[in-house]
């Protein structure tokens, strides 16, 4: 029998090192194939070994633990069956919330054997459930729409919200009122701003940017993308079931991730 992959996404090495430990001991049988040091190195070991089993620190530099998962449910290849998702948190209040019931697991820490063996037990359940058809593909696109709260609509605003964005054109500063903006792509470091006349430049990410925006006017639909809802003319799906929006004033059609296909339901 082909022995099950794990991968350990985890930036601080002794927490790495510590859950690495403690899974060889209470389950020496997993493969521990690779441990990555942060959010963008632990999507390129995950579609490098297609391990099963994916540990996911939920605080990391690059990518969150909740971006690597949402990056995985959208371009994870259909031949291949999604692995098992268990998420490694400080927090235990968000993890007791988020997690308990829910379809994927959680480790909290300091790493302890008691939780990690619950952990382990669950896996191993699963793995044995043969007469279960598996959808852990379908489970973690509805639990990420759960635990992010951007994905949901529930973002929580502090302070007062984005009127105006100061945005770079070539040499020249440009003042862009929100209203105007149709979408805002992430390209690398930046945050290409995009109007009905032209593109513009500012320096963060979509993640800081979205808590500033108006939830009910602006979504983010794709890792890459939140568009202005004002401007969205329809969500079209076609034949393999993925979901493109277009906006009024742009030719671009913005692919819709699965993680955020439920806000165009009633549409």
């Amino acid at each position: 029998m082909t022995k099950l992959r794990a991968l350990i996404a985890e930036d601080e090495n002794i927490l790495a090192i510590t859950l690495q430990k403690t899974l060889e001991r209470l389950w020496p049988e997993l493969d521990i194939c690779s441990i990555a040091e942060n959010g963008v190195e632990a999507v390129n070991q995950a579609f490098k070994y297609f391990p099963e089993i994916v540990f996911l620190d939920i605080k990391m530099p690059g990518k969150t633990g909740l971006e690597v998962a949402e990056e995985l449910t959208e371009e994870w290849p259909s031949d291949k069956p999604f692995p098992m998702i268990v998420f490694v948190t400080a927090y235990d209040e968000f993890a007791l919330q988020a997690f308990e019931h829910e379809a994927c697991d959680y480790v909290l820490k300091p790493i302890s054997d008691v939780r990690v063996a619950k952990t382990v037990q669950r896996l191993q359940n699963k793995i044995a459930d043969r007469s279960a058809p598996s959808n852990e593909l379908e489970k973690m696109i509805a639990q990420l729409s759960k635990l992010n709260p951007a994905l949901s609509g529930d973002t929580q605003v502090s302070g007062e919200r984005l009127s105006m964005i100061r945005a770079a054109v070539g040499n020249q500063i440009r003042m862009i009122p929100v209203e105007d903006v149709l979408y805002f792509e992430a390209t690398d470091k930046y945050i290409n701003v995009v109007t009905a006349d032209q593109g513009s430049l500012i320096r963060m990410s979509l993640r800081e940017l979205l808590p500033q925006l108006d939830p009910q006017v602006f979504w983010q639909i794709h890792r890459s993308y939140i568009i202005n809802t004002r401007y969205l003319q329809y969500a079209t799906r076609d034949e393999t079931g993925k979901l493109t929006a277009q906006l009024k004033g742009s030719q671009q059609k913005l692919q819709v991730s699965r993680v955020y296909a439920h806000l165009f339901k009633q549409m």
